[in-house]
């Protein structure tokens, strides 16, 4: 069993760390960036799941909006290209960006 289980490990691809889409259909700078390095793909599914959990909250209206500024920042991700400091800035800015709207939803006590 041990080593069947072991077998399989070895043998099946790597997924920890996945980004929030399949780095092997990875075509522009920018998505290559994130899949060759650590931070930038913890920080895409970080931004990802943030998003997601968010998007869900809020009616059409909301919904729409945000569906908008993400599409926004996913152009401006992508002119940086391969440059990853440039990334981790837009990461750090989205991330905080989905955070304050969290803060600004009224939550019961």
């Amino acid at each position: 069993m041990k080593r069947t289980l072991l077998t399989l490990l070895l043998l099946s691809p790597l997924t920890a760390g996945a980004a929030s889409f399949d780095c092997h259909k990875a075509k522009e700078a920018d998505e290559k960036a994130i899949c060759a390095h650590l931070t930038l793909n913890d920080k895409d599914v970080a931004m990802s799941t943030k998003y997601q959990f968010l998007k869900g909250l809020f009616a059409m209206g909301r919904r729409g909006a945000m569906q908008d500024e993400q599409q926004s920042w996913l152009n401006t991700r992508r002119q940086c290209g391969a440059d990853t400091a440039c990334l981790n800035r837009a990461y750090d800015a989205r991330l905080q960006q989905l955070d304050a709207i969290y803060a600004s939803i009224n939550k019961p006590l």
